[in-house]
Order: C-alpha cells, then structure tokens, then sequence
C-alpha cells in the first residue's frame, strides 16, 4: 500500500513538472487557463462590489451664452459619482428656470450657484456677504459691449440738466451684461448687473428709475 502511494506521489510530481518544463504550448495552455480563471473571479468580485450611487447634477444642454435667461429647456439632468460633484451645483431644473447665466457655458457644463446671477456671486465677486446684484440700464448701449464679468467701474448719473455728474457707486463690480432684450433701440440701452453693498445698491435702483445712468470703467 506504502510503495503504491509512494509511486502515485512521484508520478504527479513529475506530471507537474511535465507541464511547467514541456513542450511551449502546453506550458501557454496552462498560463492561459490561469489566466481565465483569474478574470474569472476578478469579474465575480466586481459584480459582488457595492457600487456607489449617482448623484443628479444639473447641466447645460447646449451652449449658452452669458447674460442669458435660462428655461427649462436649456438644462438637463444627468447622474455624475459623488467625488465628482462641483460645490454649489444645483440639483433640480427649477432651481436655475429663468435665473440669468454670469458667463457663457459649454454643453455638459454643470452649473453652480456662482454660474447664475445671485447672492452667492454677488458675494462672491466681491468678497463681501452683504453684496447684492442689481441691475442699471446704461444710457449709452455702446459701452455694454466694453463690459463684462469681473469689469470694475463707477456709477454715475446727472440730476438735472447741466449739471455735475454725480457718483452713485464707487468700484462696482460687473456680474454680467444681460442678453439684448430687443429695447436697445427705443434708447434705453443695455441692462448691466452689478454687484454693490446693499445700502448702496438701493440707492443705485431707484436713481436709474428716474435718471440717466451711466458707467465709468476703473
């Protein structure tokens, strides 16, 4: 029984070795079945994985060019990893429907809270968490096309006729400069969004109501 199980032992040690120190193809067979069985469970492991979750990002469905009031038609969803996900990235088409875009954006761009005009980009744009966007119709349409977001300029105006320009804000900032909305022609020109703290951009809105206003760029 001893010498039986001592003669089987051999013979497969040699088999073994057969294999390894063969003929070339045999020993390619052999590294290929290997080979298909580690796929095999680097596969079975993969499947097994949890895999991690989409998270719903809201972006641009087509070019869009700044100044622009987005539709709902101008966005889309699309599921992104989560250690992908953008900072202040809007969530849901009715969070960016009808918000106006700082800055022009690519198809498939994500669009965050500092992409539309805002709090956020107001504070942003100047450093301060009291800044607040509002919106001056330049008397002169010819000066918006000098301007665009992150452009510093004065904001002035003239009480009465003849008389000395007077600086309603210092050093505002641009957010962006509104798609032509048809009425530069009647003479009313341009709306730019500017960024100023908000005492001052109170001030700013009510004097373009009932005055020419006009920017000086810094």
């Amino acid at each position: 029984m001893n010498e039986r199980v001592g003669t089987v032992a051999p013979r497969r040690w040699h088999q073994a070795a057969d294999l390894v120190h063969g003929p070339g193809w045999r020993r390619m067979a052999v590294l290929r079945r290997a080979l298909a069985v580690a796929l095999l469970l680097l596969a079975a492991i993969l499947a097994l994985a949890p895999t991690r979750p989409g998270v719903d990002v809201l972006v641009a469905g087509r070019d869009l060019s700044p100044g622009a009031t987005i539709a709902a038609a101008d966005v889309v969803l699309r599921s992104w990893p989560a250690e992908l996900v953008p900072a202040g990235v809007l969530h849901a088409v009715a969070d960016a429907d009808g918000r106006v875009l700082a800055g022009a954006a690519r198809a498939g761009e994500p669009l965050t809270d500092l992409r539309l005009a805002g709090p956020a980009l107001a504070a942003g744009a100047t450093g301060s968490p009291n800044a607040t966007g509002v919106p001056v119709r330049l008397a002169d349409p010819d000066v918006a096309a000098l301007l665009g977001p992150g452009s510093r300029v004065d904001v002035v105006t003239t009480a009465a006729e003849g008389a000395e320009p007077v600086v309603l804000a210092a050093d505002a900032v641009v957010l962006t400069v509104l798609a032509d909305d048809g009425r530069g022609a009647a003479g009313r020109g341009r709306l730019v969004l500017v960024a100023l703290p908000r005492e001052i951009a109170t001030r700013v809105a009510a004097a373009s109501l009932t005055a020419q206003v006009a920017v000086t760029l810094r």
